[in-house]
């Protein structure tokens, strides 16, 4: 089921993650934010950046447990809570967020 960003068709699974992790741009992340009921602030853009490092580093898409942790010792304890992450991503910090992103869905959630 494709999105469509800019005038371009941009190729997404039966969840809304996108196929080619290629095809994600902050316009494109823009768009799949409006999709799932989120306005981007910069909390959020520190949070998808996050991800995208820590993706491109370990070349899989963390798990909630890990991504809390995760951030708690990059961006600070008061960032690395479950309470703050759900605030920013309701229906669920990383997979949300990694859809967000442009990542694939993490490993373990439903």
């Amino acid at each position: 089921m494709p999105i469509e960003v800019n005038g371009t068709a941009i190729e997404t699974d039966e969840e809304g993650y996108l196929v080619n992790l290629s095809d994600w741009s902050e316009d494109v992340a823009k768009e799949i934010a409006k999709a799932e009921n989120v306005d981007l602030t910069e909390n959020h853009w520190e949070v998808v950046n996050f991800l995208r490092q820590y993706y491109d580093e370990y070349q899989i898409a963390p798990a909630v447990r890990v991504l809390t942790k995760a951030i708690g010792k990059q961006l600070g304890e008061d960032k690395g809570n479950s309470k703050y992450l759900y605030e920013l991503f309701p229906y669920g910090p990383a997979k949300q967020a990694c859809k967000i992103a442009g990542l694939p869905k993490p490993t373990g959630c439903v």
